[in-house]
């Protein structure tokens, strides 16, 4: 970590929110790039029975952080950043940004995802391994992929459908990235979604732009400046 005196010291620290079926290991690469850029990294394990207790743990998080951090939520992570408090900025990226009335199921749901999802008999849900790839990492490079895909868990089912008790986008500085290339989020819904926020940014990527092209998602949360993060 860096000390008082060096030039990181000004960044913000940074809170990494996975989406559905995914875990914190995901976000390895950018994890490691941030934290060699001198970035104070948290990513919180969800999954935790609720888009409520979702909530509620990153809030956790955000709380045990020194000052308030930007917080990135990437899929269904949009549904549960947008209920924190006490936080510097929003970034949405390929993301729901539901209102205090909406869920993500409300707001269209994953374009592409239940040709995908098989149902356990224990209630939850899990993606196809062999059609994850197309729809979730379709611009991974292979190796990359397959790591990504057996990363996967199962899903208690109904967190999509959550609503959070506050919408912080309306008061909290806000950034969002498109993925035009997405098959699991439709692009149009992301734009429509967008326009929520503060700034908008496009990339060329996949769903998955942290298993991609994790040097797009570094650069954004490095530089205190990107999309008016100052």
């Amino acid at each position: 970590m860096p000390t008082p005196s060096t030039p990181a010291d000004h960044r913000r620290p940074v809170i990494l929110v996975h989406g559905l079926w995914h875990q914190p290991r995901h976000f390895d690469e950018v994890t490691r790039r941030l934290r060699q850029a001198g970035v104070e990294v948290a990513v919180p394990e969800l999954h935790r029975g609720s888009l409520a207790a979702d909530t509620a743990a990153v809030q956790q998080v955000v709380d045990a952080m020194g000052r308030p951090p930007i917080v990135l939520g990437h899929s269904y992570g949009g549904s549960v950043i947008t209920g924190l408090t006490g936080i510097s900025h929003l970034v949405y990226l390929a993301a729901f940004v539901p209102a205090e009335d909406e869920s993500a199921a409300a707001l269209g749901g994953p374009h592409l995802i239940d040709a995908i999802v098989r149902r356990r008999p224990d209630g939850q849900t899990e993606l196809d391994p062999a059609r994850a790839v197309p729809v979730l990492y379709g611009d991974c490079p292979p190796d990359k992929a397959a790591e990504a895909v057996a990363l996967l868990r199962p899903q208690a089912r109904g967190h999509g459908r959550g609503i959070p008790e506050r919408a912080a986008w309306r008061t909290v500085p806000s950034a969002y990235v498109i993925c035009t290339d997405d098959h699991a989020i439709d692009p149009a819904i992301q734009q429509r979604l967008a326009t929520r926020c503060g700034s908008i940014v496009s990339w060329p990527t996949s769903h998955s732009p942290f298993c991609g092209r994790p040097e797009l998602v570094v650069d954004l949360l490095s530089n205190d400046a990107s999309f008016g993060l100052t």
